[in-house]
């Protein structure tokens, strides 16, 4: 229980005090009146004596009394009805309040810190007024009247007459059997008479002689004359008067327009009754009651039943209106009680009390206890007196006490007034009235047991709980407190006579003395019991003591505590305690918070909403409702709807009361703001037909970090070449799109009349789904005049056509259950400046009945048309994104700064160009190699012209636009007719296998020294495009020579005529998808010729082998490739004619098949040969069909150059340069140079496709770049096997640096040796045994050096293989020449071969050693790549 102002032992013995009646004379009510005051109300503050009290008990011992109080009331004839005491209780507890801003006491339990009021005034007054205001019963005589004031004024003509007329009155009520209320202790009530004088007003001479005059009739103990209202009423109101009565007449007269809760006795008033104030006294309903004189009250707790209203303050008054009865509520509060008073006079009050109890009452009682402690000892005829005579009662043998379940209910058993039972129960309610516990005890124990044996369970009931009080209260307690008395009382009470009333004053009393032991368990289980249905009220209060019991345990029970408290709240709610239920469910509330029980928390949530609504503290409403949605709720669809529909409900009562005020902000549905997406420009058009348009920047595309970096690559490179190869300090590149992935730090750029697009991220947590409408942006924006000042226009929504920025409204936007969801909202900017979004604005609503099914979409009729809102109300929700953490300096590091994030506030520039971007007739799919042609239209859709278009790839080998010449050149005639992408001349078919020269400049084709052939410049006619034109362009496509998918970017760059300083230049993105399938793998060799017919070639002629193989699996329907044409390319050589071995000219591939053809190469003329720097290449076609293709035009030698200039952009392997190895270095490198070639191989074919039962004829090229002699290149990458694992090795390689040698196969290229001779000799052996036959040793020298060559003729072949097959022959004459070779000079030798018999030798084995001149190391030239030369030796 919650701590008291009062502890235990103060608080019984102020609810159990001598009650006294007050019979007024009318003269003297007014006396009294003039202060605003019954005359009982005149004596409430003063009626506890300020000093000891001393009686003699009836073994005459010395008995002291401490702190008596008294209870004086006016007569009451009738019984409280129990529905106004409930009203009664009911406005004391809603009246009583937690003062505000009082500080309450944090409890720490745990992990709990728990700010809990630590007293509860509101339930120590109900149990106040609950005690005070107690019928009185049969069965006890606690608030029996024991005396009776007569009360007359000295100002009346006889007032001796009117004491006596007042002492008959009080005869007849309490004898008469007409009145059984109220109830008098005993028939001889004491009578004390009072008369009461006006010093201000009365003659005091006269009220002298009076007071004598009574003094001789009454006693001077049974008689007083107080003196009153010493001060006129009419004195300067500035002096301060104490005003002791408001604390008491305040709880008794509270005024509360609540509605209290309605028992089983339904209370009915008329109109006027809400203006009574209840008083306990009843001054205020004088009502005539039985012809009694006005004097007599109805009972103060008696419904207004009458339909008269002389129920107002200032006496019987005519009925008044209901405004004038509000009027006289209001002024009753500034009422100053005792006005006519002085503190001299509050004194004598005080005097009077005291003389009353001294004189009076306390004897009174004294001689009572005695007579009936006589009565009682006489009857039972004992010679001692019953208080000697109780230990003998008591020590005896017990009877052992029937359980309460055993007994009849015999609770309607009534003793007659005499019974020596209930006197035994008057004696020790006396005693307990004037504090003598011991003796009261001892009574109350006998009564009981008496009552017990009769079966009174009522009497008996009383008996244990005054006895188990008394045994409490005993001085020094002798015995422990006996709380299974109290529990069989409250049992008895509730469940046999069935009196929640008395069963509740037991657990109230019960409670506070467990409570005072720190017996909190018991006292909080006993509080517990007694909550039940009849009495929301009480249940309230009980459970809100049972939860401070937990909360006050030794160690607390916090979830206890929380649990009982919302069971309180939700009483206090039932019966209409708004305020009371609020405050409850608010401390239960900082239990459950945050611990993860959502549903409890929701259930919290949403009382406290609905409360706070009631009670019009609608912000407190919406906080709490606004909770129950934005945690992640995991109540069903019904539940969350119902807490939506509620939430707007409040919410658009609170934005009724301010229409005019800011939008508030909603809470539903989430908004990712970091996911907010911005995106500047026009939506991208659909494909139209063959018509395509640039893929560009879109919201719809994922962002890809790889991809974002190689657009910003391909930028950088464009924009680099067109600064004369520089990137500009201030170049920042171009951002269509911001996300959270970008870069966010700058002010971003839109460009005047072209739209904005804001993509919000919006997500339903609720099961139900939401439906907002009017869904638009909201904006402030900054216009820029032209002369450049700002003028400060602030936009919040927008009404209207608005001049600056149009805003798109989004009618309906639908969300269903737990689904995210984006919006995109547009802005349109039709003026310069600087704009900042700010957030959106909606109205918030749901749909009438239309829930979504398992998700997979609203009911039918939902999403179509206009959706039935139930009710939605109008808000904001603010967009703000957090910038990217800060981690750089020292400072950022050791602290959490966030930078700056601008996506949200663009700055408007003046207009610039736009171009978009079509492409016709764009393939999907292509054959590796295959050369399409299609159409790229530019066109210029803003007001202002564009320049310097260029497009920029990764890939330049995809696309062509032609070289500078293709312009120029239409294209031919039989081309056309074929449909064909090349340009072509008709060959004679006699023109066989010879080779037909032409040259080209890599320039021309935009490959020169030093350029980037990633980025080309467009060919726009006058390189401009103006406003609104068009322009298409041919373009030409090469499959990349890999299968598979291949994403090819292309980035269109362009600038305005108009340079603009803030925008420098934009871009256009597109990115093509190809797929790829087999076409054809070439690969390709290149070997010395050994004939030595083309003398004139000097450095000798090269055989060319190509293996054409079709890798095609006919999945793309190809039939067949037809080789149409092998060209080659090349600075220094260019192919004569083609060796072909089979005389079948038509070069058919059918699927899998493989090709060989075999050319010849020689080297370029002297005038052929262009400079190094320059870039002219030779080109030599063999044409296989009837008509030849133009290789060093466009598209061939696009093609061709793009390919060679990826090829040339491979890194290649540097040499490293160390000074003492210089010279061997060097001799490496020309031997090295030796085998090399620079000879490239165009292929051009055609494939026959059926498609659709259409025969489709594809065209297209390979290239095969050769660097090397005898090295196989291949027309497509060769992939790369994994090395195989190797051990780890754990010792650290010795540092030895290998010297560098030149390969087997470079060497063997350094010099060319070729034998003359003939294939077969005959010669007679029967003649001459020796066959001598001539051969010539042709040396040539392939490098630009000077050759010392040694000629061998020692060397044997000893392999026994090469014996067997060849036999053995010797060489005669000279074995050994040694000789000098100029750069690529030929030189022959005559040797001669000896055969001693016939059969096939191979002459190869001169072994041949040569160095350079100036070179120290000899390399040997191995003859192994050397066809055998075999001769055959015949005998004739």
């Amino acid at each position: 229980m919650a701590q008291c102002v009062q502890s235990v032992q103060e608080l019984i013995p102020d609810s159990f005090v001598p009650c006294v009646a007050a019979l007024c004379s009318d003269e003297a009510e007014r006396l009294t009146r003039l202060n605003h005051l019954s005359f009982a109300e005149l004596l409430k503050p003063f009626s506890r004596l300020t000093s000891e009290v001393h009686m003699r008990d009836p073994n005459n011992q010395l008995h002291i009394i401490k702190n008596l109080k008294i209870a004086v009331s006016n007569i009451i004839t009738q019984p409280p009805q129990p529905g106004a005491i409930r009203k009664l209780l009911n406005d004391v507890v809603s009246g009583s309040q937690p003062a505000e801003g009082l500080v309450a006491n944090v409890i720490t339990a745990g992990d709990y810190d728990l700010n809990i009021s630590a007293t509860t005034p509101w339930f120590e007054s109900y149990r106040e007024t609950f005690l005070q205001s107690m019928p009185a019963s049969d069965h006890e005589f606690l608030n029996h009247y024991l005396a009776c004031m007569l009360v007359a004024s000295s100002s009346e003509a006889e007032p001796v007459e009117q004491f006596s007329k007042l002492s008959q009155e009080q005869h007849r009520i309490q004898h008469n059997s007409d009145y059984s209320y109220p109830k008098w202790f005993i028939p001889n009530t004491l009578k004390y008479y009072v008369l009461l004088h006006d010093v201000s007003a009365g003659d005091e001479q006269r009220a002298e002689s009076i007071y004598e005059e009574m003094k001789q009739k009454y006693g001077t103990q049974g008689c007083y004359l107080l003196k009153i209202n010493s001060r006129t009423s009419n004195r300067a109101s500035d002096e301060q008067i104490p005003d002791p009565w408001s604390q008491y007449l305040q709880k008794n007269s509270i005024q509360n327009q609540e509605s209290y809760e309605d028992g089983p006795c339904t209370i009915t008033s008329n109109k006027n009754s809400d203006s009574n104030l209840l008083s306990l006294d009843g001054l205020d309903n004088e009502v005539k009651v039985d012809g009694l004189p006005n004097n007599f009250r109805a009972h103060p707790l008696q419904l207004d039943s009458s339909s008269d209203a002389s129920n107002s303050i200032d006496g019987p008054d005519h009925v008044k209106s209901a405004s004038s009865l509000h009027e006289t509520k209001k002024a009753n509060t500034g009422i100053i009680h005792g006005a006519c008073l002085t503190l001299t006079d509050h004194d004598r009050i005080r005097q009077f009390i005291q003389e009353f109890t001294f004189r009076g009452l306390l004897p009174h009682i004294e001689k009572t206890i005695r007579q009936l402690n006589d009565q009682l000892i006489s009857r039972k005829g004992l010679s001692r007196s019953l208080f000697s005579a109780t230990k003998k009662w008591f020590s005896g043998s017990k009877v052992p006490e029937k359980s309460i379940n055993e007994l009849k209910n015999t609770s309607g058993l009534l003793y007659p007034p005499e019974a020596p039972e209930l006197q035994i129960r008057k004696m020790a309610d006396l005693c307990f009235l004037v504090q003598h516990y011991d003796l009261a005890y001892s009574c109350y124990h006998t009564a009981k047991k008496d009552f017990l044996n009769d079966q009174a369970m009522l009497y008996a009931a009383g008996a244990l709980e005054m006895a188990a009080v008394s045994a409490f209260l005993q001085p020094g307690a002798p015995r422990p407190y006996p709380a299974h008395y109290m529990d069989t009382a409250i049992q008895t009470y509730r469940d046999i006579c069935k009196n929640m009333v008395l069963a509740e004053r037991c657990v109230l009393l019960s409670a506070e003395i467990l409570k005072s032991q720190s017996k909190y368990s018991e006292a909080a289980a006993l509080l517990i019991r007694l909550t039940s249905e009849d009495s929301d009220l009480r249940s309230a209060l009980l459970l809100e003591q049972a939860a401070h019991c937990f909360i006050n345990m030794k160690s607390p029970m916090v979830r206890k505590y929380a649990f009982h408290m919302i069971l309180a709240g939700h009483r206090f709610s039932k019966a209409g305690q708004k305020k009371h239920a609020l405050r409850c469910y608010c401390q239960a509330m900082q239990v459950y918070k945050g611990k993860g029980w959502s549903l409890a928390e929701d259930h919290i949530n949403f009382t406290i909403g609905r409360q706070s609504y009631t009670l019009r503290q609608l912000d407190n409403a919406v906080s709490a409702f606004r909770h129950i949605l934005i945690n992640e709720s995991k109540q069903s669809a019904a539940q969350q709807g119902a807490f939506l529909r509620e939430y707007l409900y409040v919410y658009k009562n609170v934005s009724q009361l301010s229409p005019d005020g800011p939008l508030p902000q909603l809470p539903l549905p989430y908004i990712n703001s970091s996911a907010t997406r911005v995106f500047f420009g026009h939506d991208r058009r659909p494909a139209d037909g063959e018509k395509q348009a640039a893929t560009h920047v879109s919201l719809d595309q994922e962002y890809d970090s790889e991809s974002s970096q190689q657009w910003r690559e391909l930028e950088e490179q464009v924009v680099a070449v067109v600064n004369r190869g520089v990137v500009p300090s201030n170049f920042y590149p171009t951002q269509y799109c911001l996300s959270s992935y970008s870069d966010n730090s700058r002010f971003p750029l839109a460009v005047v009349e072209e739209p904005i697009t804001v993509e919000v991220a919006f997500r339903n947590p609720l099961k139900v789904p939401l439906l907002l409408t009017d869904l638009s942006l909201l904006w402030k924006f900054q216009p820029k005049d032209t002369s450049g000042k700002d003028n400060e226009e602030v936009k919040e929504l927008v009404t209207g056509e608005p001049k600056m920025i149009g805003t798109e409204v989004i009618s309906e936007f639908l969300i269903n259950s737990e689904e995210s969801k984006v919006a995109r909202l547009k802005l349109f900017p039709h003026h310069i400046g600087e704009l900042h979004i700010l957030g959106v604005v909606y109205n918030l609503g749901t749909i009438q009945g239309c829930m979504t099914v398992d998700g997979i979409g609203s009911l039918p009729g939902c999403h179509t048309g206009k959706h039935s809102l139930s009710m939605s109300v109008r808000g904001r929700q603010d967009l703000e994104i957090q910038g990217p953490r800060l981690n750089n300096t020292k400072e950022e590091k050791t602290s959490i700064k966030y930078g700056p994030d601008r996506r949200l506030d663009p700055i408007i520039t003046e207009e610039m160009p736009l171009l978009e971007v079509f492409f016709i007739h764009f393939p999907t799919g292509l054959l590796c190699g295959e050369i399409r042609k299609a159409y790229v239209e530019f066109v210029n859709v803003s007001k202002s012209p564009l320049t310097g278009l260029k497009v920029v790839s990764k890939r330049p080998e995809f696309f062509t636009f032609g070289g500078n010449t293709a312009v120029l050149t239409p294209l031919s005639p039989s081309a056309s007719e074929n449909c064909s992408a090349y340009k072509t001349v008709a060959t004679d078919s006699t023109a066989v296998c010879t080779a037909l020269i032409s040259s080209a400049s890599s320039v021309d084709f935009g490959i020169g020294i030093g350029s980037q052939p990633e980025v080309i410049p467009v060919p726009l006619p006058d390189t401009v495009l103006l406003p609104g034109a068009s322009v298409q362009l041919p373009m030409w496509l090469r499959g990349p020579d890999e299968e598979g998918v291949h994403e090819i970017n292309f980035l269109f760059y362009y600038e305005s005529v108009k340079k603009q300083p803030k925008i420098r230049h934009r871009i256009l993105r597109h990115t093509a998808v190809i797929c790829t399938s087999r076409s054809l793998n070439v690969r390709a060799t290149v070997c010395r010729s050994n004939s030595l017919e083309d003398e004139e070639g000097r450095g000798g002629n090269m055989l060319v082998f190509v293996d054409v193989e079709n890798t095609n699996t006919s999945e793309a329907g190809v039939k067949e490739f037809h080789i149409v044409q092998v060209s080659s390319s090349s600075k220094h050589w260019k192919f004569q004619k083609s060796v072909n071995l089979s005389e079948n000219k038509d070069a058919k591939l059918a699927s899998r098949e493989k090709g060989k053809f075999c050319f010849k190469a020689i080297r370029c003329k002297e005038k052929e040969v262009a400079t190094q720097s320059s870039e002219k290449y030779t080109f030599a076609d063999i044409i296989f069909g009837n008509e030849q293709i133009i290789s060093s035009a466009s598209p061939c030698a696009d093609f061709f150059y793009r390919s060679l200039s990826s090829e040339l952009k491979k890194p290649q392997a540097q040499p490293s340069v160390h000074t003492e190895k210089q010279s061997l270095e060097d001799a490496v490198r020309l031997i090295q140079k030796c085998s090399e070639v620079d000879l490239n191989i165009v292929v051009l074919w055609k494939a026959y496709v059926v498609e659709d039962s259409k025969q489709l004829i594809l065209e297209g090229q390979h290239h095969v770049i050769l660097r090397t002699i005898g090295k196989e290149a291949f027309s497509c990458p060769q992939k790369q096997e994994p090395p195989e694992m190797e051990l780890l090795k754990f010792f650290r390689p010795e540092n030895t640096t290998v010297p560098l040698r030149p390969s087997v196969e470079q060497l063997s290229n350094l010099i060319k040796t070729s034998l003359h001779y003939p294939e077969s000799f005959n010669h007679p052996f029967h003649q001459k045994s020796l066959c001598l036959v001539p051969v010539t040793l042709l040396l040539s020298n392939c490098s630009k050096a000077d050759v010392d060559v040694i000629v061998d003729l020692r060397h044997k072949t000893t392999s026994p293989e090469a014996l067997e097959i060849h036999g053995s022959f010797t060489w005669l004459g000279q074995t050994q020449y040694k000789l000098q070779l100029k750069s690529q000079e030929i030189h022959s030798l005559q040797l001669k071969a000896c055969f001693v018999h016939t059969g096939v030798y191979n002459l190869g084995t001169p072994r041949v050693f040569a160095k350079l001149s100036d070179q120290v190391t000899v390399f040997e030239t191995s003859q192994q790549n050397s066809m055998p030369a075999l001769i055959i030796i015949n005998n004739v």
